[in-house]
């Protein structure tokens, strides 16, 4: 090898990302992680999100702002290394609304 020269890295880079006002669409438990499919609802982009720890607790109800790494060997990895609630922006309920307007609390 010349002077000057570098070795080749041994690991892919790892890069990082962060991203906000994140809702989750789906969870998925594998033998190694957790598999969280989450939509910026900004920019309407949606994310795979791995979980290693599988400790994460995230819900459909609220938005998200996480950060972590990404692993850009063959394949594109986000790996998550913080959550939490993103307070800046409040998540509108998904529960349908009864057509007759029931639900609420009776009157009288």
């Amino acid at each position: 090898m010349e002077a000057g020269a570098s070795a080749p890295a041994l690991w892919p880079p790892m890069f990082n990302f962060s991203a906000n006002h994140l809702v989750l669409l789906s969870r998925t438990e594998c033998r190694r992680c957790v598999v969280f499919v989450m939509k910026d609802d900004s920019t309407r982009r949606v994310y795979r999100l791995y979980d290693f720890t599988k400790s994460r607790i995230i819900t459909s109800d609220q938005y998200y702002c996480v950060s972590g790494k990404v692993n850009s060997a063959d394949k594109l990895y986000l790996v998550i290394e913080s959550v939490k609630p993103d307070n800046k922006h409040a998540c509108a309920s998904t529960a349908p609304v009864p057509v007759d307007g029931a639900g609420g609390r009776p009157v009288g």
